[in-house]
């Protein structure tokens, strides 16, 4: 079985016209140094002892693909972070904004009370106005019809109530 693999991997250098040498030699010339020793690997990772100069660049080529990749996912959840935080600080504006709202709320309610107190209050005022109206002008007829000018007239007072029995005539228009 070994001998076949072999004959693969000459198929694949005649066919696809690998040449493991340049190969290597490329890596190399991107490296700052010519040692394996030189190139800062990550810190959770070692060569081994003996380890041939390709299988360790091929190594350090996917362990750098993978320790990109993980920075790229620790760089998303920086970002991820930062909108968590931009979340908060918005969260924070919603709960300001719905607690005005709620004092708006009460506030217009508390208006709405004191509007629908004073329009209650003026339609008592104006039911005992109407009332002493009536009264006066029944009494006026009354006077007219039955009586003499010449005798003192005794109309009898009638207690007013409700808010009109707090108005005095100086208020009267």
């Amino acid at each position: 079985m070994g001998g076949s693999i072999m004959a693969s991997v000459g198929q694949l250098r005649r066919h696809e016209g690998v040449n493991l040498v340049q190969l290597e030699a490329d890596i190399s010339s991107i490296r700052h140094g010519s040692s394996i020793a030189s190139v800062a690997l990550p810190d959770y990772v070692e060569h081994t002892e003996g380890v041939t100069r390709v299988g360790a660049l091929s190594a350090e080529a996917v362990i750098r693909d993978y320790e990109s990749a993980a920075r790229e996912i620790e760089a998303m959840g920086t970002e991820l972070i930062d909108a968590a935080q931009k979340c908060e600080v918005l969260t924070a504006q919603v709960h300001d904004a719905i607690a005005f709202m709620r004092e708006t709320a009460a506030g217009y309610r508390a208006e709405g009370r004191k509007i629908f107190k004073r329009i209650e209050e003026c339609a008592l005022f104006t039911e005992d106005v109407r009332k002493t109206c009536e009264e006066v002008k029944r009494r006026m007829t009354e006077i007219s019809v039955g009586e003499s000018p010449n005798e003192e007239i005794a109309a009898p007072v009638r207690e007013l109530s409700g808010i009109a029995a707090n108005v005095s005539m100086s208020e009267m228009p």
